[in-house]
């Protein structure tokens, strides 16, 4: 889906134009999400053991 909007575009005038557009792109795409993501409480307990100093910033480990 992020294809079908860069596509379109010829050239960036940035680096940061390019990246503000994806990140709009996510955002919009991000609202259409409606599928829970599978196996979430495993996978928080990966991310956790790699990033576990990390995730207490988002709230994400007890």
């Amino acid at each position: 889906q992020i294809r079908k909007v860069t596509k379109t575009k010829g050239a960036f005038t940035s680096d940061q134009a390019l990246l503000k557009l994806i990140y709009l792109a996510i955002q919009n795409i991000s609202k259409k999400w409606t599928m829970p993501i599978r196996n979430w409480g495993l996978k928080m307990q990966q991310l956790h053991l790699k990033f576990g100093d990390r995730m207490k910033a988002f709230g994400g480990s007890k």
